[in-house]
Formats: C-alpha cells, sequence, structure tokens
C-alpha cells in the first residue's frame, strides 16, 4: 500500500487571471474554478457532464443521489452539493488532491448530503451499500498525463451500470485519441446497450462526453427543450446549446 501512495503524482494549482487550475504534476489542466464564482462550472465540458438534468424532472433534482468518480478540482462535487442541494458522494485515489480541493478550490466539508470517500473507485463501487443507489453518475478518471481513462473496461462500465437507479444515468469524459474513444464507447455500449447511449461532439480541447441510462429513455424534442430551458434559467448552465450537439447513439 505505501508503494501505491509513494506513485501518487504530486498536486499543485496555478492563477491565470480569474481562473484557477488544478495540476498532478505537470502542465495538463485536471480542473479549474472561478475564483470570484467558486460553485459554477468554468469548463464547456464539464458543463456537459450535467446532460443527465435533461432527463429529470427539475423539481426532483434536490431529492437525488450525484456521484463522482475522480475528485478534479471538485467542480462537480461543489455543484452537486451547492447549486443542485442533493446528496453527493465523490470517490478520490489521492488524499493530496482532497486536500487541495478543500485548500485550494473551496470544496465543502463533508457533511448529511456530502461525503468524500478516499478509495481506488473501481473497487469501492462494487460494494454492495452503492448499488442501485446513484441517479447521476460521473466519471472523469485521468491520471497526471491525461492519455487515456485510467478505469475504461467493459467490466468497470458494467459496475457503473450496477450503480444506478432505474431513472438513473452516466456521464463521462472521454478525452484522447479518436481511436481511444471509440474503444471506449463500444464498451460503454456493451455494458449499457446501444440504445441507452447519447454523446456530445467533441468540444475544441477534445473532450467527448457521452452519457447512458440505466433505463432509455428517448423524450420528444420540445420536451428535452423545455428542460433545457429550465436548467438555464434554474442553474445558469447552457442546455439549450447543448441540444445542437447531443444526440442518441442510435438515432
Amino acid at each position: 500500500m505505501a508503494t501505491k501512495k509513494a506513485a501518487l503524482p504530486e498536486v499543485n494549482f496555478s492563477d491565470w487571471g480569474d481562473i484557477r487550475y488544478l495540476h498532478l504534476g505537470t502542465e495538463w489542466i485536471q480542473g479549474s474554478m472561478k475564483m470570484d464564482a467558486p460553485y459554477e462550472i468554468e469548463l464547456e465540458y464539464v458543463q456537459r457532464m450535467m446532460a443527465w438534468l435533461l432527463f429529470v424532472e427539475p423539481s426532483s433534482v434536490m431529492s437525488r443521489h450525484s456521484m463522482q468518480l475522480g475528485l478534479g478540482a471538485a467542480t462537480l462535487t461543489k455543484f452537486s452539493r451547492k447549486q443542485l442541494r442533493m446528496r453527493t458522494t465523490a470517490i478520490e485515489l489521492n488524499p493530496q488532491v482532497l486536500a487541495a480541493c478543500r485548500g485550494w478550490f473551496k470544496l465543502p466539508a463533508d457533511d448529511a448530503k456530502l461525503e468524500v470517500v478516499l478509495a481506488d473507485a473501481g473497487a469501492e463501487i462494487r460494494k454492495p451499500k452503492w448499488q442501485g443507489t446513484v441517479d447521476a453518475l460521473q466519471v472523469d478518471l485521468y491520471d497526471h498525463e491525461a492519455a487515456a481513462p485510467v478505469l475504461d473496461s467493459e467490466g468497470f462500465y458494467a459496475d457503473c451500470h450496477a450503480l444506478l437507479t432505474e431513472d438513473g444515468a452516466m456521464t463521462v469524459n472521454l478525452f484522447g485519441r479518436s481511436s481511444s474513444y471509440e474503444q471506449s464507447l463500444q464498451k460503454i455500449i456493451a455494458a449499457f446497450g446501444e440504445e441507452a447511449v447519447w454523446a456530445f461532439k467533441p468540444t475544441r480541447e477534445g473532450n467527448t462526453v457521452v452519457m447512458a441510462q440505466r433505463t432509455p429513455l428517448r423524450p420528444k424534442r420540445d420536451v428535452l427543450a423545455e428542460r433545457a430551458q429550465t436548467v438555464q434559467t434554474r442553474w445558469g448552465l447552457p442546455a439549450p446549446k447543448w441540444l445542437r450537439v447531443f444526440k442518441p447513439h442510435i438515432a
């Protein structure tokens, strides 16, 4: 166990104007925060990780449970707990990342609705207590080189599927070469089924967010448009724009 901890990358941050960035010992950005708006989501791809909001009744959000695999700069964790007021669980391997989020990125202390678990996400999510309890699962697991997802097997995505409630959904950040994206997508499809998978077009930076549902849903376009407007009005996310770049894997 000591060897594993010693291999974890050093955590640091940099400031550029009003934005603070998290790094894991390299120049690669692992997360960010607007210093004058620490509970908002600054990066476009991270905003898209909230696409599951289009598929649930807005009035039900506060009573739901979100889980993040990989804390990053705690952007999704903070947004879920502070803005959406959800029960929120984050699973993070590196204790330095948690310390950085609490010291530099304004992650609140654990409370009745927030829990950060220091553990290997692949092992933690197999525990029975989490099965069938998660409404919104957000997976953003990259090492310090940000080359490919750390956990990316069909078995891992099957474990993610088992976490979800009946109307729950997983959003995943897939970043890297197009060939690795296609391989990851096929593993997600194998675990969830083709009908359950939606995907965004890549951002300029090369991040592609994929969503997979426990139970496939295909809301009508007018329902999605109405939800998107509510998401934008209530929580400040550019959801109407998402509908132009977000579609089912099989139309």
